[in-house]
Order: C-alpha cells, then structure tokens, then sequence
C-alpha cells in the first residue's frame, strides 16, 4: 500500500516545530505502525535526511513507550490498542495519516514525536509503593485476598503509564493515570497502612507537575489502551476527601476535602 504521511518535526523543545511531507510506499498491510515508521526512516537516512525520532521499546504494548497521536487521537481511532499494535490494514490505499506527539504541557517536547514523561515517574515515586515487606511467593500469599478484590486491583494495574489520557483531555489532566496507580495499592490488604499519605502525596506530585483539572469528559477512558475505567477517579476523589479529613483531624484543625484539581464522580 501506498500512504502519504504528515509528520510533526521538531529540533528540541526550545524550537518551533513543524509538519513535513514524506511518502511511504510499498508498505506491507501485515506490517505494524511502528514497523511502517522504520521503513520510511530507513528510505530518509538513504537519501542523506535526519531521521524521525519516535518512542519504542518491547513493541508488545506493555511498555507505554509508543506515544504517538495519529490522525488526531491518541494511538489512533482503534479502541484498546497503543501505536505499537496497530497495524497498517487498519488504514486505506492512498490515506493521508497525520502523525504527532502527546501534547500536555506536564509533557514537553524533546524531539520530534519524542516528548518527556518522567512527570509520571515523579507521581509514582511519591507514593505509588508499599513498604509492606513481601517477600518470596509463600510471603507475599500469607495474607488473603479474595477474587474480586485482586481482579479489582489488578484491572488498575494494567495501566502502562503510556499518557494517552492526558494527550486525550482537553485539559491534560492525569487523574485516570494517578487514580489506576494510587488505586490498586489501595484496594489492597498490603496497601492499607500507606492508603492516605499515598493518596496525598500523588495528587500533590501530580497538581505540582502541571497537569490540568479533570471536568469528567471520559476522553481519557476512552483514549485509554487498556480501557481502564473513569470509575477510578471517583474512587480517588473519595480516598483523597477521607485522607484530607483524617489529616485534618490528626492536626486538630480542619481542611477542606476538595481541591480545584478535582470534580467528584460519585
């Protein structure tokens, strides 16, 4: 198949960007998005230009690397699939397809399709662990946790951390992200005696980082690969009103449970 591609190009992130023209032709349809990019970069460096930079890594979507906006939406209109999964007989002979990065400012350009989400790591690194000792396999099973507890956490688990939630709101927010990663420590057993100063301590990392309010528009569920559910973010604005109370009540004062960053579900 024969595809017109239109690709942002930017220097860094100090500089302005802008969308070249390249062809891609002969392009297997068996072939996967990203595997489609290589040709056509592998066709650019034979011609003597400068290579388009994208994320990758396992290629498997497992990873989140594959941060790429094609056509408009997140990792593409396929519902369930990163960039990585997506595959060339998903589009048409002759389609023009539009190909840009995540746009968020807690997200910055570093290069092309390229942007940075160590933001992300930040929010994790401020709460998103258990400091529960587990140990080995006999350990870790000594506390008993029944069936709809663990598909519950383990249904917040399968975020990557790949951003197309925030790419997807209008208002980059990152509460689907904060809420899956916060969430499924929560509702666990080994979770409990961290749930508020995690709950606390992510929302503040994540409001600290620049990422906009959430106004319950679901694009983020919906942009989402493994269709996580907007269900978590109620669920975090009740962990954080009961972490805002309990802190309060530790201090002997009062605090108001609810924040500008936040727009309750419940």
């Amino acid at each position: 198949m024969n595809l017109t591609l239109k690709i942002w190009r930017q220097a860094n992130g100090t500089t302005d960007g802008h969308i070249e023209t390249y062809p891609a032709k002969d392009i297997p349809t068996s072939a996967s998005f990203l595997e489609m990019l290589d040709i056509v970069n592998q066709r650019i460096i034979e011609d003597g230009g400068d290579p388009v930079a994208f994320d990758h890594d396992c290629r498997e979507g497992i990873c989140g690397m594959c941060s790429l906006t094609i056509n408009g939406v997140p990792h593409s209109k396929e519902r369930g699939v990163t960039s990585c999964q997506l595959h060339m007989r998903s589009f048409s002979d002759g389609e023009e397809i539009w190909i840009e990065p995540f746009r968020a400012k807690a997200f910055p350009i570093i290069r092309d399709l390229t942007v940075d989400r160590s933001s992300f790591d930040r929010i994790q690194r401020a709460g998103g662990y258990v400091s529960v000792r587990t140990g080995a396999a006999v350990d870790a099973n000594a506390i008993p946790i029944g069936k709809e507890t663990a598909d519950e956490a383990f249904d917040a688990a399968t975020c990557i951390g790949c951003g197309a939630c925030v790419a997807a709101c209008k208002n980059a927010s990152a509460m689907l992200f904060v809420s899956a990663k916060a969430g499924h420590l929560n509702v666990l057993p080994q979770g409990q005696a961290e749930k508020d100063r995690r709950t606390l301590a992510m929302v503040d990392q994540m409001d600290e980082e620049g990422f906009g309010n959430c106004t319950n528009q679901f694009e983020c569920s919906a942009a989402c690969p493994k269709e996580i559910s907007a269900a978590w973010i109620a669920r975090l604005n009740r962990d954080y009103a009961a972490a805002s109370a309990n802190e309060a009540a530790a201090k002997g004062g009062s605090k108001n449970a609810y924040t500008d960053h936040e727009t309750s579900l419940m």
